[in-house]
């Protein structure tokens, strides 16, 4: 099923929001066409075929959704929002009122908030049409699927492989064309990781230029939520549409301070990397010697010869102690525990109250070490020095790199997002990776509260997706825009997996 309507001119699997715009705005298909068309997929490929088991509830109201898009698209179409009649799929640790949404935890399976989380709101006054919501391992804890309330996800791009977390749902079903575009969220790569995995598109903005009001936390000063697509473009006009100041969250604080602009979608412009100094961080490449990372140097050789194509300069730089960096600045199983237990004491229907709660009762899947390990944090990180020594070092971690682009003269900063190729669901099992010894590259921007975006890099020899992630200064988003977009236009590696092409 290539189209909903011969009359179209677009395979809707692989079209950006632009297309299927225009497409609506010439009378060549309709909201409720697009849903159906999608509702197939995830028919055919998410609970039958290769059964990804991306997405752990479809809105009950999607078609109505969709018809009220059409009807006031008919009504009013030169007053419509940016996301009209656009289908997105979204993290189920993101509320959403008209549907339950879990954490990842089969004890939350029933829980229903009693409002949008302000990101869910804002999507839906763009026009946007909430689809669905996406599985992700309990509580956001893990760069694997493990979830008590969903089980294991599927890599569209390789059925026995993961397609990374906590986002794992959203990356799967975005790659699958199970939607448009999705959200997901990111404390330490979980946005980034599955966009990697899955050949997409994924952005961390800067700590608090988007609202993180109705999500659960992680590390509160850390967390945030992006959007992940098939395309720069796509994923630009979410993110504009997702940031703003919210009363609701005091972190938005930075959404007041950051430096007025046009719309991220405006940085999307021809030869937009033509001479631009991009530092390619070599320490944060694997070793060649090693098999699971050797495959990803080998596309990331590739990828930044398209980069000079494009017209950047590479400087070749190393950020000095990474690894200690991002061991020091590390505030999981300090900080993580308070502020889940902060949450969940917001939440008086909730079915418990508590870390500990959740522990003692062992609903929760049993591989998910971090998890684990954050249940021994302490319950007052504030009177914990560890905690003090961590955050100042975060903020000695970011002068760092700052200072290493500023030195070199850099408009950015790239590297592999993750060192190794997606892992095998046995390796995964085995335990050979782990939460905590897992050697993604994510924590740079992660533990420096510094922008990233990964974009696709390339596929291995074997088909697996590789993610090329791009870091800029504190607040300066556009410049992940503006490189991203300038790396696309010389190298587009999006296509349909194999799986659920068909």
């Amino acid at each position: 099923m290539e189209t909903t309507d011969s009359r179209l001119d677009l395979e809707i699997e692989s079209a950006s929001i632009a297309e299927l715009q225009a497409a609506m705005r010439a009378g060549k298909l309709t909201a409720v066409q697009l849903v159906d068309f999608y509702l197939d997929r995830v028919a055919r490929f998410d609970t039958a075929g290769p059964m990804l088991n991306s997405i752990v509830t479809l809105a009950p109201d999607a078609r109505e959704q969709a018809a009220e898009r059409d009807k006031e698209r008919a009504g009013n179409p030169e007053g419509l929002g940016v996301l009209h009649g656009i289908p997105i799929l979204v993290k189920d640790c993101l509320e959403t009122a008209d549907m339950p949404t879990s954490f990842g935890s089969e004890v939350f399976a029933d829980y229903r908030p009693a409002e949008d989380a302000t990101v869910i709101r804002k999507l839906r006054e763009a026009g946007a049409i909430i689809l669905g919501k996406t599985t992700l391992p309990d509580w956001a804890t893990s760069w694997f699927t493990y979830s008590s309330r969903s089980g294991l996800t599927k890599n569209p791009y390789d059925l026995d492989r993961d397609p990374g977390g906590s986002s794992a749902g959203t990356g799967a079903s975005i790659a699958a064309a199970l939607a448009t575009v999705g959200l997901g969220t990111d404390c330490g790569g979980s946005v980034r990781v599955p966009s990697s995995f899955c050949n997409l598109v994924g952005v961390r903005s800067t700590p608090g230029l988007i609202s993180r009001k109705g999500c659960n936390p992680l590390v509160s000063v850390q967390d945030t939520i992006g959007p992940m697509g098939r395309s720069v473009a796509d994923v630009a006009r979410v993110f504009d549409v997702i940031t703003g100041f919210d009363p609701e969250d005091e972190l938005t604080y930075a959404a007041e301070i950051a430096p007025a602009a046009e719309s991220y979608l405006s940085a999307l412009v021809p030869d937009a990397i033509l001479g631009a100094r991009i530092g390619v961080v070599r320490n944060a490449f694997g070793s060649d010697e090693d098999k699971y990372a050797a495959p990803v140097n080998d596309v990331m050789r590739t990828a930044l010869a398209q980069l000079e194509a494009a017209g950047a300069i590479l400087v070749d730089v190393e950020i000095p102690d990474l690894q200690d960096w991002n061991a020091r600045t590390s505030m999981y199983t300090i900080k993580s525990k308070y502020d889940i237990d902060q949450f969940l004491a917001g939440m008086p229907d909730a079915p418990m109250h508590s870390v500990d709660e959740i522990m003692e009762s062992k609903r929760y899947h049993p591989k998910l070490d971090l998890l684990e390990a954050l249940s021994e944090g302490p319950d007052d990180p504030f009177s914990d020095l560890s905690f003090y020594a961590a955050y100042l070092a975060r903020e000695a971690y970011m002068k760092t790199v700052v200072n290493l682009m500023g030195a070199n003269n850099l408009l950015a900063l790239v590297y592999p997002t993750v060192q190794v190729v997606p892992p095998t669901r046995e390796e995964c099992d085995s335990s050979q990776w782990n939460t905590l010894n897992f050697p993604t590259n994510t924590l740079i921007g992660s533990q420096t509260w510094m922008p990233s975006m990964t974009i696709p890099a390339g596929l291995t020899e074997t088909g697996l997706p590789v993610g090329m992630e791009i870091l800029a200064r504190p607040y300066d988003e556009r410049t992940l825009f503006r490189v991203g977009h300038g790396f696309e236009q010389v190298a587009s590696h999006r296509h349909l997996p194999d799986s659920v092409a068909h």
